[in-house]
């Protein structure tokens, strides 16, 4: 008997997966698995028995936790903490096998039927699923108003009445990154950074267990009906090592896979139980998968680009790419493409937040490693030649033969980035420029004019002073100060970012639209990421740059040194000092910090991380300087 891997949403009958479940006794337990605020999700073992024993009941009601299992402060508190976790009958239910268990009756591995849930508190629904599901609920509303008001984009979609169109979709894709190693080994920057430089790793051919392991996962992945498109490896990593044995060791490599796109909520389910089943897989053979935005300082990180289409499927079975232009040739977009495209930038202050939400985020966004901190497109340098600009935050993808391809590429997110509310953000943003294009009736001159404006330049939607389009590389066409000024300056901590919700809250109105993001939410979350920061910087990062401060240690004696050993080394110690000493008339960096968190003054924690950043990086380099002159 074939095993059971997932119950497809479209053809699912609870009657169905009950006789399923019945021929197959290894999978011998039910997790409902919702996604808090902060991107953690729920993994419970339920006895099947206790599923079989009321199926309609269970699926109906769920199961119930005190609250302390999910992230949700200001909403679930410890004096009205109940929360349910209730099935989403309309997605995909797998089926995770434990390879580590085997179940004696039937010689299988055991089995988990994992459910989708949302997470219910006071009668309402407050998790990122939930959140997304009503979002593209109002995206497709709102679409469906769009073009009913509009006999121009009736006629660029080739329809004369929304009486044709049978659904409005939005299809999400993301690309996973992350780092495989060999459990215990250091990375060694400098051959990793001189490996990086001279691309010796990206889309080269893999060997070994990683082989093996990437392999796998494709595999295991399609039988869970991702489709899988593509693995190989990417910009960072070394040459692994083979013993007299043939076993691989100082294995460090960095790899992509890539699956087929979907509709919003299976594409965030997909990226989300995909990073479980590659980490079994490579764990399996011996492993260690990091799915860090940036595990490694001072080479590539790990993003993870998402890719946002819509569309409108009409009852005649045709599909219209609604971010389309009728003619390729004649325009980038159409004109909903580009109220979209201009939504998302105009925006993006109250979007990031939930793009980059912790100091490991912000890690990678750094110039230098196409890492994108501008908020700036690009269209093409023409209608017939399509942007591969990789400096800019968010691309129009095109292929002139192809109209169903186009979409947008949005390149600021990473592996741990929560992909619900990313693409909730998204829909409000690209709701909000949809708006005001069909509220002005601008043509496609207007549009690219309004797009591609100079600063200080007054448009009709776009901010004044921003510019928002660049086909140039902008790290070495602009100055940072340059770029600050045209593009916006980029937040640097977390802190700064989560500002974000009240410094600009005319755009914080706009995730507001139709009650999807609602005050006590955004202040939830708010709440959720500044606590995340503060703990993980006191407890986390400051005790790992108290240990490279030690290990800055005095390596030469007066028999074999120089003036410059000497001078290099006063260096490195002042360095040392001003990080970690205290002195009676002068307190050091960290005690510094700590007394700001101490205050919650969060601006003073801020800014003080960013000067120990900065300070830390000076250290290490110092250090490698001195090092680098003795015997």
């Amino acid at each position: 008997m074939n095993k059971l891997y997932y119950f497809p949403a479209e053809e699912r009958k609870l009657e169905n997966v009950v006789n399923d479940l019945k021929r197959h006794p290894e999978i011998k337990f039910v997790s409902l698995v919702a996604v808090d605020l902060g991107n953690n999700h729920t993994d419970e073992r339920i006895p099947m028995e206790i599923f079989m024993d009321n199926p309609e009941k269970f699926i109906a009601t769920g199961v119930q936790t005190d609250g302390s299992s999910v992230n949700l402060p200001k909403i679930a508190e410890i004096n009205n903490a109940k929360v349910d976790l209730i099935p989403d009958t309309d997605v995909k239910w797998y089926i995770d096998y434990n390879y580590e268990f085997i179940d004696e009756e039937t010689g299988r591995p055991v089995g988990t039927l994992i459910i989708p849930a949302l997470l219910k508190h006071d009668d309402k629904f407050v998790d990122s699923r939930s959140i997304l599901k009503a979002a593209k609920k109002s995206f497709e509303k709102n679409v469906f108003e769009f073009i009913d008001s509009s006999d121009a984009i009736k006629k660029e979609y080739n329809i004369s009445s929304i009486d044709e169109i049978e659904e409005v979709s939005l299809t999400i894709a993301t690309e996973l990154e992350f780092w495989v190693k060999t459990p215990d080994d250091k990375a060694d920057i400098e051959k990793l950074s001189t490996s990086q430089e001279l691309k010796e790793q990206y889309w080269k051919r893999t060997v070994g267990p990683v082989r093996t392991a990437m392999e796998e996962s494709l595999l295991l992945l399609n039988k869970y009906g991702y489709k899988a498109e593509m693995g190989h490896k990417e910009v960072g990593g070394v040459t692994s090592k083979v013993t007299t044995n043939h076993t691989f060791t100082h294995i460090m490599e960095q790899l992509e896979i890539d699956w087929e796109y979907a509709n919003e909520i299976e594409s965030a389910d997909h990226e989300l139980f995909a990073k479980d089943f590659i980490k079994d897989c490579f764990n399996r053979h011996g492993l260690d998968v990091s799915f860090l935005a940036k595990p490694i300082e001072g080479v590539a990180g790990s993003g993870e680009h998402h890719h946002i289409g819509a569309g409108i499927k009409l009852k005649n079975g045709k599909f219209v790419n609604i971010f389309s232009p009728r003619d390729m040739t004649d325009s980038y977009l159409s004109r909903l493409g580009f109220g979209a495209l201009m939504g998302i930038l105009k925006n993006y202050e109250v979007i990031n937040p939930f793009v980059t939400s912790t100091n490991d985020a912000f890690n990678r966004l750094k110039p230098g490693f196409e890492a994108p901190v501008c908020t700036v497109t690009s269209l093409g340098h023409s209608v017939d030649i399509p942007s591969r600009n990789r400096t800019i935050l968010i691309g129009l993808i095109r292929d002139l033969t192809n109209p169903y391809a186009t979409r947008f590429e949005l390149r600021a997110p990473n592996p741990y980035s929560n992909t619900y509310l990313v693409v909730a953000a998204l829909c409000q943003a690209m709701l909000d420029g949809m708006k005001a294009v069909v509220a002005k009736d601008a043509d496609y001159d207007m549009l690219v004019k309004e797009l591609s404006k100079d600063p200080g330049v007054e448009g009709f939607y776009l901010e004044k002073d921003r510019q928002y389009r660049s086909e140039e590389n902008v790290f070495e066409f602009f100055s940072e100060e340059d770029r600050n000024k045209v593009f916006g300056k980029p937040p640097k901590t977390v802190w700064e970012n989560a500002k974000a919700f009240s410094k600009f809250k005319d755009k914080t109105e706009v995730l507001k639209v139709d009650g999807i993001f609602t005050d006590k939410i955004i202040e939830s979350y708010k709440t959720d990421i500044r606590r995340s920061w503060i703990m993980e910087l006191e407890n986390r990062l400051i005790s790992n740059n108290i240990e490279i401060v030690r290990d800055c240690d005095k390596l030469h004696d007066s028999d074999f040194v120089t003036d410059y050993d000497i001078v290099n080394w006063e260096k490195v110690n002042t360095c040392r000092y001003y990080l970690m000493k205290d002195s009676l008339r002068e307190k050091s960096l960290f005690t510094k910090i700590r007394e700001a968190i101490e205050e919650n003054d969060y601006d003073a924690v801020s800014e003080l991380q960013i000067e120990m950043n900065t300070k830390v990086s000076e250290l290490i380099n110092l250090y490698a300087v001195y090092k680098r002159n003795l015997f």
